[in-house]
């Protein structure tokens, strides 16, 4: 194609005239390949194909496999053409995006997490990249769906496929607020390889990758090879040292590959776009016994909120001098840390 051009190099595909190493690969199917009934099928499933020469095309997201495979980087050349069901224009939508991937027999804990952080990141306008698969996946797109944000599902299987079939709610519900993607041509079935070939795509249309769940071998572990190839953000999170589906995620964090995150503003930090000011994460509440003298803080731990006490009781409660608690507590009280009942004093549980 880079030396013929489309036409051509299909003309060539068709009559059987091509170099071996070409020959080899289309050999197979070259014979019962119909382009027209690929367009067909996939305007009969609301597709369409996406080519480079179309405004849909994602330009930048492309080039970065194509960089890639230009230094030596093996197994991430870009995409020939694209189909796309959905409302959303990918060009458009993965402008600001983050993969966010991991096991298929995720855990709640993993599943909770991936809602949460799918959520957030939808909600501040990034969109959510990741495989539709059961698990992390699923949970990931679900968070994104719920924050009313754009989610982007690639596909490895023809784009009129429902898979896995347990999941065709939820793809019909990508393709309503955001985009389902895949390269295979309509009517192709998911195949084991074909799920690591699409892994590229996933990592290279996030501007970072976060995983959730992810066990020493697995899918999600592969998205994350790539992106480190890829010189694209790494991010993991942590999970319970005793649970397999996390081994992934440590060895990552522990190795420097993978950068260990906890929020989704962390992971906004990472991905966030050069000479944007980073998120922080929202401090915490502040008490109105935080800004007490010492003298005043101990006196306040010795009140509770029931069972009222008198002075001396706080005073031996607390070790302070009789007097300093009696000349204390009036002033707490007109702070509204504390109350005079008939009982004694208690502590103002507002």
């Amino acid at each position: 194609m880079a030396e013929h051009g489309v036409v051509r190099a299909a003309l060539l595909v068709s009559r059987g005239t091509t170099p071996s190493p070409v020959a080899d690969e289309v050999e197979a199917r070259r014979e019962h390949v119909s382009g027209e009934a690929a367009l067909a099928a996939g305007a009969a499933a609301g597709a369409r194909l996406l080519t480079p020469e179309d405004p849909e095309w994602p330009a930048e997201r492309v080039a970065i496999l194509a960089a890639a495979t230009e230094i030596g980087v093996a197994g991430v050349a870009e995409p020939l053409a694209l189909w796309a069901r959905g409302r959303a224009d990918p060009s458009v939508a993965l402008r600001f995006s983050a993969a966010v991937v991991g096991a298929r027999a995720a855990s709640g804990y993993g599943e909770h997490l991936a809602a949460e952080i799918g959520h957030g990141l939808a909600s501040t306008g990034c969109a959510v990249v990741s495989g539709a698969a059961y698990g992390i996946d699923g949970a990931a797109h679900r968070g994104a769906l719920a924050a009313g944000g754009t989610t982007v599902a690639l596909l490895a299987c023809g784009i009129d496929v429902d898979y896995p079939a347990g999941h065709g709610r939820l793809l019909r519900s990508v393709a309503e607020q955001g985009v389902v993607l895949s390269e295979y041509a309509p009517g192709t079935p998911p195949r084991k390889h074909r799920f690591l070939v699409r892994n590229r795509l996933i990592a290279a249309c996030g501007q970072g990758t976060v995983v959730v769940e992810a066990g020493a071998r697995s899918g999600a572990a592969n998205t994350a090879n790539t992106t480190d190839l890829l010189g694209l953000p790494l991010m993991a999170l942590p999970g319970p040292v005793t649970s397999a589906n996390s081994v992934g995620c440590h060895d990552m964090i522990r190795s420097g590959k993978g950068v260990l995150v906890t929020s989704t503003a962390q992971v906004l930090e990472m991905i966030n776009p050069l000479g944007a000011a980073p998120p922080v994460d929202p401090e915490p509440q502040a008490r109105s016994s935080d800004a007490l003298d010492p003298c005043t803080r101990k006196l306040h731990d010795a009140v509770i909120a029931r069972d009222g006490a008198s002075s001396e009781q706080l005073a031996r409660e607390c070790g302070l001098p009789l007097r300093t608690v009696r000349a204390l507590l009036p002033e707490m009280e007109l702070a509204g840390l504390v109350r005079r009942k008939e009982g004694g004093w208690m502590r103002n549980s507002r």
